[in-house]
């Protein structure tokens, strides 16, 4: 195996090794696709100031996200069908994130239980809850996630409806993949990954499955998440779920000032600025190019994290500088995890660390929370 230096190593061989249908969810967005590249190409026009003759010891990327102690200001956002990237998905990613020092996020939407990736793990995560249209079971998952000690409820507001996600639709998405004649051939490519699914019972999700009403059967699965979702949600039905948590409560799916001064009179301890990784409102605004006006208008009345377009180290030093306080990444956790499993979703944060904390120093700093908006350059 060649040595894997950055994040576009990790990639390369998650494309080797991961089945084009599990590819396809993670690397598409909705529509044309426009906002999932400018929220990686906004990044690329915030430019650095290089400062020199600075004392550089020590220096340190520790600090707190909503209470929470972090190696980094870096957590591993919520990813569905987390385990069909890679056998037992979640559980090695919460592992990885524990190992590391940092938080992880366990999707409604995973393959391995709320229940699962408690047994698996020290180290309490957090549980993301996409609110259903079934209020009973929405009340179960909080239940269920307060049993286990998770340590804070991350509610996603931006998923109502399913954007028009074409790649999933053309690649005919299930959990697990059909067996028909394409998808036997590619996981005939795949052997790893075979073999892996084949040695794991977690195959579906896990978190659904014999708890929802009206889902007995694999089968059922993606017709009930494409019906399950709250149209109807609203603030005040927030406000409940904040009654039933009693743990730190981070929304996240916000890029209006206005649902940010919402997010801090609900008493909420964070606010993530994201458009879903590009997969829902094509065409919304970069969550970097939102996070100045965001931090503007809330000051430090909450945190301010952000998501989305996040490639390397040096992507948390420009989201500090403009403004957030963290940062949640998502495909770079599928590709370590879908390239060598919960080795490659360490190394993820290895290389993630070891380039934030290089473009510090180059920057003239010795600890992350020193990063300010003079050490950025716009354009």
């Amino acid at each position: 195996m060649s040595v894997i230096c950055e994040l576009a190593d990790l990639r390369k061989l998650y494309h080797r090794r991961v089945p084009k249908m599990f590819q396809g969810y993670c690397e598409s967005g909705s529509w044309t696709m426009q906002t999932l590249a400018e929220n990686i190409s906004d990044f690329q026009k915030i430019r650095f100031r290089q400062r020199v003759a600075r004392d550089l010891e020590p220096r340190t990327l520790a600090t707190t996200m909503a209470g929470t102690a972090a190696k980094m200001p870096l957590a591993i956002a919520p990813i569905g069908l987390l385990g069909m990237q890679h056998a037992d998905g979640e559980i090695l990613a919460a592992k990885a994130a524990e190992r590391f020092g940092v938080p992880f996020t366990l999707s409604t939407m995973s393959i391995c239980s709320i229940e699962k990736v408690a047994e698996a793990t020290q180290t309490p995560f957090w549980f993301q809850l996409y609110v259903q249209k079934d209020r009973e079971f929405t009340k179960k998952l909080i239940e269920r996630a307060k049993a286990v000690e998770c340590s804070a409820l991350v509610v996603t507001l931006d998923l109502q409806m399913i954007g028009k996600r074409h790649a999933d639709r053309r690649n005919g998405l299930t959990a697990p993949p059909r067996l028909t004649i394409p998808n036997i051939l590619d996981i005939a490519r795949r052997p790893r990954w075979a073999l892996n699914m084949l040695g794991t019972k977690n195959r579906e999700f896990g978190n659904i499955q014999g708890a929802a009403a009206g889902v007995d059967d694999m089968n059922d699965l993606m017709k009930w998440t494409a019906a399950s979702f709250d149209t109807k949600l609203n603030w005040d039905d927030i406000k409940r779920f904040r009654d039933l948590w009693d743990g730190p409560l981070i929304v996240k799916g916000i890029l209006e000032a206005s649902d940010a001064e919402e997010c801090v009179k609900l008493g909420a301890e964070a606010l993530v600025v994201s458009n879903h990784g590009g997969r829902q409102l094509d065409g919304a605004r970069s969550a970097i190019s939102v996070v100045p006006e965001i931090v503007e208008k809330v000051g430090d009345a909450i945190e301010v994290w952000m998501d989305g377009g996040i490639r390397s180290g040096q992507d948390i030093i420009r989201a500090r500088g403009m403004g957030a306080k963290a940062v949640m990444v998502g495909r770079p956790a599928v590709y370590g995890l879908g390239a060598m499993g919960e080795e490659g979703v360490y190394r993820m944060l290895e290389i993630f660390h070891e380039e934030a904390e290089h473009t510090m120093a180059f920057i003239g700093h010795r600890e992350i929370d020193s990063i300010c908006r003079d050490d950025m350059v716009i354009g």
